[in-house]
């Protein structure tokens, strides 16, 4: 044998040495019984799936057009008094595929207003999670 095939002998040799020690010595962890830990556990788990509508339009990045308070900014138009031009059923249809909607007389106004800026279609998020975009922005 060479130098460099005893070289790697040895270092294939210590890793098979170190794995086998690893698994050897590797501890099992019992099951906690304690049934309080474990509902904590699962409300936190709960809580950190499950978010709100603002969370959600934060996570999505409507904010970065809109404004940290949907406010509107020189991207895009306000968030607010939605539920005066939407019913939930067109807004979540909008937020599916907006360019459906482009021929609308506000729209157009909105092209004039801020060129260049195209409202993404959100058709591949979940459809929950856009319902509770909705219910958010029509109570705003």
């Amino acid at each position: 044998m060479t130098k460099p095939q005893i070289w790697v002998a040895a270092f294939l040799a210590a890793f098979i040495l170190l794995f086998i020690l690893q698994r050897v010595t590797k501890k099992e962890e019992a099951p906690s019984r304690d049934l309080s830990s474990q509902m904590n556990n699962q409300m936190t788990e709960e809580n950190t799936t499950e978010l709100n509508g603002a969370q959600l339009i934060s996570n999505f990045g409507c904010t970065n057009c809109h404004g940290s308070d949907l406010a509107g900014t020189k991207m895009a138009p306000a968030l607010k008094n939605l539920s005066q031009h939407w019913g939930k059923e067109s807004l979540l249809n909008y937020l599916r595929n907006p360019n459906d909607f482009m021929d609308e007389a506000r729209f157009k106004e909105y092209r004039e207003k801020y060129p260049n800026q195209i409202m993404p279609p959100y058709g591949n998020k979940n459809i929950k999670d856009l319902g509770k975009i909705v219910d958010y922005l029509l109570q705003k």
